[in-house]
C-alpha cells in the first residue's frame, strides 16, 4: 500500500534494548534453595528489539532509535537487528562504558518469569544536548509505550508530521489508572491494552464493555483477551470485531503481545477490514510462541504461509475457522521471499558476529 510521496520508513519506534537470556522446559517455578535445570535455552535481542524484529519480519520498513551498550551484548543485538533483520539503526547510538541491559526470562507452565538488570543510558545517547527527543524520523506509523503519569514529546511531534500512533501501556505501579494520566492517548489512533489493563482505566466490568468506552479517547481500541482471542472497536467506521484465539503448544510466551502489535500495525497500514486485523495479529502471535524469545520468534510470510496450507490441507478442518483466514490466501507468498527457516534464538552469543 506504499505510494510515491510516503516517508521511507513504515514504522518508527524507541525504546530500551534488552539482551534475552530465555530458559525453558522447567517444570515449574524456581524453589529458593533448591538448583533448577532447563531443558531448553535461548538468546536473542529482547524488550523494544522485540516488535522492531516482527515489523521487519513482515515486511515493514522499521527505523529503531535506541541505546547500545559497547559490550559483547550490545555488539551481538546492534548486529542480530541491522545486519540479520535489516532494521534501520541510525538513529539509535553505541554508548561508551555503557553496559548492556539483561533480562533472564524463565517459561513455565505456559507463562513466564522474568529478571532484569540496566541502568538508564546517558541523555545524549538517543536525545538533543538540550535534553529534548531527538527528531524522530518521517515515518507513516510509530509504536509508542504509553508511561503512566508522563509524556513522551516525539509522538505529538510525529502526529504532527502525519505519523499514525499506535500505542500499548505498562502496568500501572502507583496505582491511580486514570486515562488522563496518559496524555499522549490524544495522539494514538489506537490503543491495545490487555484485558486488566482496559478494566481499570476504564471501570467497565468486561473487557468488551472497556473497548467501548476507550474509543471515547482514542479512534481505536484493540483488547486482548489472553486465551479468549482479541476485541476491538473502530469508533470511525462503526466495526466491533472479536477473534478467538488459535490453540498451540506454547514454548515461550516471550514478546507474544508485542508480535501482536506488530501484525495490527501491518494490517493497519495495508488498509484491512478491522476483523482481518485482529485474526492476523493474533495468527502471528500464535506462531511466536512456538520459537524461544521475543524477537527471533517472530515469523515471516513465509512462516505464515506454511502455516496457511498445513491448515488447509489437515482433515477436519471447521470451514467456518479456515473462512477466518481466507484472507490469507491472496497474501502469502508462492516462493520465498527471504532465507527460510528465519534465524531462531540460540543457547549462546559466542559463536561470533552474527551472519
Amino acid at each position: 500500500m506504499r505510494a510515491p510521496g510516503d516517508p521511507p520508513w513504515d514504522v518508527y519506534l524507541t525504546g530500551t534494548v534488552f539482551l534475552d537470556i530465555i530458559f525453558t522446559g522447567l517444570d515449574s517455578a524456581p524453589v529458593r534453595g533448591t538448583e533448577s535445570w532447563a531443558r531448553g535455552m535461548g538468546s536473542s535481542p529482547g524488550g523494544v528489539a522485540n516488535m522492531a524484529a516482527a515489523l521487519a519480519r513482515l515486511g515493514l520498513r522499521t527505523a529503531l532509535a535506541a541505546a547500545f551498550g559497547d559490550d559483547h551484548y550490545g555488539e551481538y543485538c546492534w548486529d542480530a537487528l541491522e545486519r540479520g533483520e535489516g532494521i534501520d539503526l541510525s538513529a539509535s547510538r553505541t554508548v561508551p562504558g555503557w553496559h548492556s541491559p539483561v533480562t533472564v526470562s524463565m517459561a513455565y507452565e505456559g507463562e513466564r518469569t522474568m529478571v532484569s538488570h540496566g541502568h538508564e543510558p546517558p541523555p545524549e545517547a538517543v536525545f538533543g544536548p538540550d535534553g529534548g527527543p531527538a527528531r524522530p524520523p518521517r515515518a507513516r506509523a510509530a509504536v509508542a509505550s504509553l508511561t503512566p503519569g508522563r509524556g513522551a514529546p516525539w509522538i505529538a511531534e510525529a502526529a504532527r508530521a502525519g505519523t499514525r500512533i499506535f500505542a500499548d501501556v505498562g502496568w500501572d505501579e502507583t496505582g491511580a489508572w486514570d486515562l488522563a494520566g496518559l496524555p499522549d492517548l490524544e495522539h494514538c489512533e489506537a490503543f491495545l491494552p490487555n484485558a486488566e489493563e482496559a478494566r481499570r482505566y476504564t471501570g467497565a466490568d468486561c473487557p468488551r464493555a472497556a473497548a467501548h468506552a476507550l474509543t471515547e479517547c482514542v479512534p481505536v481500541a484493540v483488547v486482548t483477551l489472553g486465551e479468549e482471542g482479541a476485541y476491538a472497536v473502530d469508533r470511525r467506521t462503526g466495526e466491533a470485531a472479536e477473534v478467538p484465539a488459535i490453540a498451540v503448544e506454547a514454548l515461550d510466551p516471550t514478546g507474544a503481545g508485542d508480535v501482536f502489535v506488530a501484525g495490527f500495525v501491518t494490517g493497519s497500514l495495508a488498509g484491512w477490514p478491522l476483523a482481518d486485523r485482529l485474526a492476523f495479529a493474533g495468527l502471528t502471535a500464535a506462531l511466536s510462541v512456538q520459537e524461544f524469545g521475543g524477537s527471533l520468534s517472530a515469523p515471516g510470510w513465509s512462516e505464515i504461509g506454511a502455516w496457511w496450507r498445513k491448515v488447509q490441507s489437515l482433515p477436519g478442518q471447521d470451514p467456518m475457522a479456515l473462512e477466518r483466514y481466507a484472507f490469507l490466501e491472496d497474501l502469502v507468498p508462492r516462493r520465498l521471499d527471504r532465507p527460510w527457516p528465519l534465524r531462531r534464538a540460540v543457547p549462546t552469543i559466542g559463536f561470533g558476529r552474527s551472519a
